[in-house]
């Protein structure tokens, strides 16, 4: 092979791995299976979703679900199930919805099959050790996904939740953008993504929380957890 043959297939192989990173991070594309990322209905309903479940600021979350009486969906990692036990089941003694968002929350690309069974099994099975009967659907870990993880989901009948609304992506740290960019952006459908469990980090977030539901609200739209919406898109 000589110098210049072997600069093309580098630059070939360049475009492919770089294609192949893009796909990763698509939110409304993957390899197998198919994925939910809103549905299409003409009724006004959305679904709250919060990653990395829980943790010690899950208190703070549930009194503002409690007292604006609306249900959501908390997609958990396994390690904060096994950190913060009280928490996740108070989740579900409230009558939330869990997800799976992996045991370790490392990045489901590039590992072997057996590594993410053991991420996607081991946590529903700490998701139904606290009680939690109803489906699990699972979200990847940063949104990334190539061959494998989709494969092993669409095998085993998981359903592949992302998003449409993250305002955290836009307006990260700030609580008048947060609520300004989830308010323009969400439509009928809308499955809407808050981290609000780390430390000040996501303080933003907590503030945005209730002045997001007020908002939406009063313009008409009613708040369901993931289950529910696909049920209202059947």
């Amino acid at each position: 092979m000589n110098k210049k043959t072997a600069i093309i297939l580098l630059i070939f192989l360049f475009i492919i791995l770089y294609g192949l990173f893009q796909i990763s991070k698509y939110r409304t594309f993957q390899f197998f299976g198919g994925l939910i990322y809103r549905v299409n209905t003409n009724n006004k309903v959305v679904a709250l979703t919060f990653d990395d479940a829980p943790s010690e600021y899950t208190d703070q979350v549930l009194t503002i679900l409690k007292e604006k009486n609306i249900k959501a969906t908390f997609y958990a990692i396994g390690q904060n199930i096994e950190k913060f036990p009280t928490q996740v089941k108070e989740i579900v003694n409230q009558g939330h919805e869990l997800g799976n968002h992996s045991y370790s929350h490392v990045r489901l690309i590039l590992k072997p099959p057996s590594f993410i069974s053991r991420e996607v099994d081991k946590t529903n099975e700490l998701i139904r050790s606290v009680g939690y009967s109803g489906e699990i659907t699972f979200r990847p870990p940063n949104g990334k996904k190539l061959f494998i993880l989709p494969w092993y989901l669409s095998t085993h009948n998981i359903k592949t939740i992302m998003w449409d609304v993250e305002p955290d992506t836009y307006a990260s740290g700030n609580s008048d953008k947060i609520i300004q960019y989830t308010i323009q952006n969400t439509k009928p459908g809308s499955i809407i993504l808050m981290h609000p469990f780390c430390g000040m980090e996501c303080d933003a977030d907590r503030v945005a929380l209730p002045v997001i539901i007020d908002q939406l609200q009063a313009d008409g739209y009613r708040f369901v957890t993931v289950s529910q919406l696909l049920g209202d898109h059947k």
